[in-house]
């Protein structure tokens, strides 16, 4: 009588499911990290667009308000006129850079939503 061994069917362990699930998860966070970028980089596509479209109009606007203001004290105070066009803008320009590097400061972290996934995930992981 012979006896043949059926090869046995491996079933998952509890390791593997684990390892498994582990790289699901993990796949799942790159993905979303992957979105994460993309939409951040056409955010800053279409606000960079728009900036530059404002800053080339409101340039010519201050040309052209240079322009009418220094015609019209031509006569009388044109060197002092300019120079007061001058400091305003200056001033102006000044703001607008504070401004600009207080909301990058400000920013909240890109990659938040991932993060709070991961934290959960090591969450359930700890609790199980």
């Amino acid at each position: 009588m012979t006896t043949e061994r059926l090869p046995q069917q491996l079933s998952p362990g509890p390791l593997r499911r684990i390892i498994s699930s582990a790289f699901a998860i993990f796949e799942t966070r790159l993905e979303l990290i992957g979105i994460e970028l993309q939409e951040e980089k056409e955010r800053l596509i279409g606000v960079l667009f728009l900036g530059l479209a404002a800053m080339m109009l409101a340039l010519m606007a201050l040309i052209s308000l240079t322009v009418l203001i220094a015609l019209f004290f031509w006569d009388t105070y044109r060197w002092q006129a300019l120079g007061g066009i001058t400091l305003l803008y200056a001033l102006i320009a000044i703001g607008c850079g504070l401004r600009a590097c207080s909301n990058l400061r400000d920013e909240p972290n890109m990659f938040d939503d991932t993060l709070a996934e991961f934290r959960k995930d090591r969450d359930i992981f700890r609790s199980q």
